[in-house]
């Protein structure tokens, strides 16, 4: 079978490589469709995840078909369709260092059991769609760790997947009333047709006094004036994010942050004593992998806006080359015939 290879830094080849075989307590899942992630783009440059020793296979976002089952075997029978948890057991790290990735024609799942490596899906979910299952729980953990309430207001940094995602996940928790910041017009107008409330071009507009316009004043404990936001949450990783939404921070207002900063970003604390905000970090999806796929199957057709390009794998390099371009799409997705 083909399958996708980190082979080198800055090389990523499709190379032959032996179909697996399902033992007596195992899936054989062949794919049929793979998100790409801005990770993916991470492990090709550095040439792979140490420390696994050569090549490294790509992919994580995955959903597919079982197509043999072990002997052994309960919960799943050829033709279910499924998306998987590449964090579990099961998968051993898949796409991320482990032996296998999802830019794969086939996967094998290892003493798989229903719901910890694999969920079944309704047949009625495009692929393609349920493709974006992980990313989505990466978004709805974030939204989880911020607690949201019915009635609370959201202010959302950064309009791409996992910022979507966020806007979404808030709109199911009961949030009264969702925000998007960005700098592009495009990704702001998309986030609107998701679902947002209001959008603000932080690049044209002061965004703490839009924020007060659209939420209402706040203040901080000693009575200065803020924005009446609740919730502010970063799926950006820009430091102007985090200094922007602090500045804005009614007392008790949380900050989620969900985006990866790749360099330290410095936070005044003492400023911030009268404000007294959580501030809480999110990684991964403990519990969200398949809560999400109830949400997914429930919306997709506002789940299935957050796709910006489809390519066959076929075109699997150029999907790759296009997810890595920054401004060239925004979620990229591969299928396989």
């Amino acid at each position: 079978m083909k399958s996708v290879l980190v082979t080198g830094p800055g090389r990523v080849d499709v190379v032959e490589v032996p179909k697996p075989s399902p033992g007596p307590r195992d899936v054989l899942v062949r794919m049929r469709a793979c998100g790409i992630c801005g990770s993916d783009a991470y492990y090709v440059t550095i040439g792979g995840i140490p420390p696994r020793q050569g090549a490294t296979p790509l992919g994580h976002e995955g959903a597919g078909e079982v197509v043999e089952v072990g002997a052994e075997v309960t919960g799943f029978a050829p033709g279910d369709h499924v998306v998987m948890n590449p964090l579990a057991p099961g998968s051993q790290l898949l796409g991320s260092g482990g032996p296998m990735g999802a830019l794969s024609e086939y996967l094998v799942f290892r003493d798989a059991e229903p719901g910890r490596e694999l969920r079944i899906i309704p047949r009625n979910l495009p692929f393609d769609l349920a493709a974006i299952n992980e990313p989505m729980a990466v978004a709805r953990h974030a939204v989880n760790r911020t607690a949201p309430q019915p009635g609370d207001t959201v202010a959302v940094f950064g309009a791409g997947p996992i910022g979507l995602g966020a806007v979404l996940g808030y709109r199911i928790s009961g949030a009264k009333h969702v925000v998007v910041i960005d700098v592009q017009p495009a990704r702001l107008e998309k986030a609107l047709a998701i679902g947002a409330d209001a959008v603000i071009n932080s690049a044209e507009e002061d965004v703490a006094a839009r924020l007060t316009e659209l939420h209402g004043p706040g203040a901080t404990v000693m009575g200065a004036p803020r924005a009446g936001t609740d919730i502010y949450l970063d799926a950006a990783g820009a430091p102007a994010v985090i200094d922007t939404a602090l500045a804005a921070a009614k007392a008790n207002a949380t900050l989620g942050i969900v985006a990866v900063h790749k360099k330290p970003v410095p936070v005044d604390f003492g400023a911030l004593l009268g404000v007294e905000p959580t501030i809480v970090t999110a990684m991964g999806y403990p519990q969200e992998i398949f809560q999400v796929t109830d949400d997914i199957v429930a919306n997709q057709d506002r789940f299935g806006r957050i796709i910006s390009h489809r390519f066959p794998f076929t075109d699997v390099l150029t999907a790759l080359e296009t997810a890595a371009t920054p401004g060239a799409a925004d979620k990229v997705v591969v299928t396989f015939d």
